[in-house]
């Protein structure tokens, strides 16, 4: 198994909640009229996710680090003990390695370091992306909307022409909102994906802090 497989059996993702419905014998809220509809948030991506895990396991640290303390956690998440005792045995093992309290919150402090550089050169590469496939849309556009005006004067001779501009214009215009929203499902997919990831490492290094002392 190659090693981004192996930090991604670390990590379980989250999916959103689903809605439950009202329990019987009991209306449904109303809904007031132009209710606020509430942004979207996008969707766990395993393709960026294996994305982020590829970008872990290409900067992994060399001996005990979060990562093998993350797979001592998850050994003991069938067993009967609360969250607390589960981080201190978990702990326990470590301690075998050499490890300490806060190198293991500074491994998983890299790691996260890590996310935000691929949160970075990901929005980089979007706004590349949204400049090639929806700015370039608009320039073509605004020159149609010329050439329409210009041709408007000469309606007798260029009526055919200024049809087919029309249709093409229309065409691009679907183009653009088409290019739009697969960029905007895009960014949201991967924010999804980055948060839920982010999310994990960040309680791990919340709880660390909170349930492990250095004796």
């Amino acid at each position: 198994m190659s090693m981004w497989k192996n930090i991604k059996s670390l990590f379980i993702i989250e999916e959103e909640p689903t809605k439950t419905e009202a329990p019987s014998g009991q209306q449904p809220p109303v809904i007031p009229e132009k209710e606020p509809q509430a942004p979207a948030k996008g969707e766990v991506s395993e393709k960026f996710t294996e994305v982020l895990f590829r970008a872990m396991s290409e900067q992994n640290m060399e001996g005990f680090d979060y990562l093998e303390y993350k797979r001592s956690l998850n050994s003991l998440r069938e067993m009967p003990m609360d969250e607390q005792t589960r981080y201190q045995s978990a702990f326990a093992m470590a301690q075998t390695m050499g490890t300490t309290p806060q190198h293991l919150i500074q491994t998983a402090q890299h790691y996260i370091d890590v996310l935000h550089k691929e949160e970075q050169k990901f929005r980089q590469a979007l706004a590349n992306q949204e400049k090639l496939q929806v700015e370039s849309k608009e320039q073509e556009i605004r020159k149609l909307e010329e050439a329409m005006q210009n041709n408007a004067e000469k309606i007798a001779r260029l009526t055919r022409e200024i049809e087919e501009h029309r249709k093409e214009k229309a065409g691009l215009q679907q183009q653009m909102r088409s290019a739009a929203e697969k960029v905007e499902a895009t960014k949201l997919d991967f924010m999804a994906s980055y948060r839920s990831l982010l999310g994990q490492i960040q309680k791990d290094v919340d709880s660390m802090k909170q349930y492990l002392k250095e004796d």
